[in-house]
């Protein structure tokens, strides 16, 4: 008996390793969103606190933009 039993032990073992494939784990890490992309989304959703995503957006971009402006300026003076 205790052999039967280590023999069945051994084939559920080698199902279950087998069902854990890399697979799974691609699947959950493929996502082709770039953070921002993840922010916009949260930003425009109806979670409690989510508009508290967008002001620090919208203000990076005016800094970004006014950054822009000023190295532009100073190439063409």
């Amino acid at each position: 008996m205790a052999k039967r039993e280590i023999v069945i032990g051994s084939a559920v073992l080698l199902l279950a390793l087998a069902a854990c494939t890399k697979e799974d784990t691609q699947q959950s890490s493929s996502s082709t969103h770039t953070q921002r992309e993840k922010d916009s989304i949260l930003a425009g959703s109806q979670i409690p606190g989510a508009k508290a995503v967008k002001k620090p957006m919208t203000v990076a971009d005016s800094a970004a933009a006014r950054q822009a402006r000023i190295d532009t300026s100073q190439q063409n003076p």
